[in-house]
């Protein structure tokens, strides 16, 4: 096991970083540093998370060495901050996160049995359930969270969290308990169920809504729909979207992951088409749908071909 003592050198590594970023923060430090706030960090915080990610999907092992540091930075400079605020340290942080992984592995630092994943993911709903209910009863929960709802299995699912990220976890958590699909083919059933809905919608669009002026597919975004019209299709496109998230769910995939992947892949194919256009002296506006369809279809075989 990796000694984490400040002797060690890992441990001399850690109270390293921790030093340069109190000095950046101290009198003399860093001015950009030095201004820096809670709320002013935060989108770094979620940019550093997704370059993390894209390093992960790119294989891209060298980039995601620099990657997690940018986000350990994250962790030192809101840990810096409360403690000059005196709130808390790094230090705090630390005992904290420790303590709650011995605390949910009883599998691995106590006498608890668990043989498969699945019996680990069962007692740590378990011990989560036991934590909040000890929170609740000490007149904690989640900030902003109503009382009544708190003891709730999807408490504490944040709302600021991507979409796909937050109905994920809602399947999941209702899925723990039982309220899931007995099967694929019922997912699928509910799949061409919710499809099926939104065609219904559709037809009380004009006919001439979903025809295609090459002014972008379907004419996007250029729809003049009615609000009440348009907040039932949005109700069923926001269903199709979550019965395709506990499909990824079903699977064992992320459909954050998934569907990055596949905006990669449709940048990567779109702008092979700019490429080859412009090698003619074209931009795509200037293409035919079929044209453009064409050009799609050699840009997909030549990725079959690599």
């Amino acid at each position: 096991m990796t000694d984490f003592t400040s002797s060690s050198p890992t441990g001399q590594r850690f109270e390293r970083a921790v030093s340069i970023m109190a000095r950046l923060r101290a009198p003399g430090g860093c001015p950009w540093d030095r201004e820096q706030t809670f709320d002013s960090i935060k989108p770094y915080t979620l940019e550093e998370t997704y370059e993390v990610l894209e390093a992960i999907d790119n294989r891209d092992w060298k980039e995601l060495t620099g990657e997690l540091g940018d986000l350990l930075l994250q962790v030192l400079f809101y840990s810096q901050m409360a403690n000059e605020q005196g709130m808390f340290s790094i230090d705090e942080v630390l005992d904290r996160l420790s303590s709650k992984l011995v605390d949910r592995h009883p599998h691995v630092f106590a006498d608890v049995k668990a043989e498969t994943s699945s019996d680990v993911l069962r007692n740590w709903e378990a011990l989560k359930a036991e934590e909040k209910k000890k929170r609740l009863q000490a007149g904690g929960g989640k900030q902003g969270e109503r009382p009544e709802n708190q003891h709730s299995v999807l408490a504490g699912v944040s709302a600021a969290i991507p979409a796909l990220l937050e109905a994920y976890k809602l399947s999941s958590r209702a899925a723990h308990v039982g309220f899931d699909w007995p099967n694929l083919d019922g997912l699928f059933e509910k799949l061409e169920e919710e499809t099926e809905e939104l065609q219904e919608q559709l037809e009380k669009l004009p006919t001439a809504g979903l025809q295609s002026k090459n002014e972008g597919i379907a004419g996007a975004g250029r729809l003049q729909i009615p609000e009440e019209l348009r907040g039932k299709l949005e109700e069923e496109v926001g269903d199709l979207f979550f019965v395709l998230v506990n499909i990824a769910r079903y699977l064992s995939l992320d459909p954050e992951s998934a569907l990055r992947k596949t905006n990669r892949k449709f940048k990567r194919r779109f702008q092979w088409i700019e490429e080859q256009l412009s090698a003619a002296g074209r931009e795509p506006q200037q293409a035919s749908m079929e044209e453009l369809e064409s050009l799609w279809q050699q840009a997909k075989q030549l990725e079959k071909e690599r």
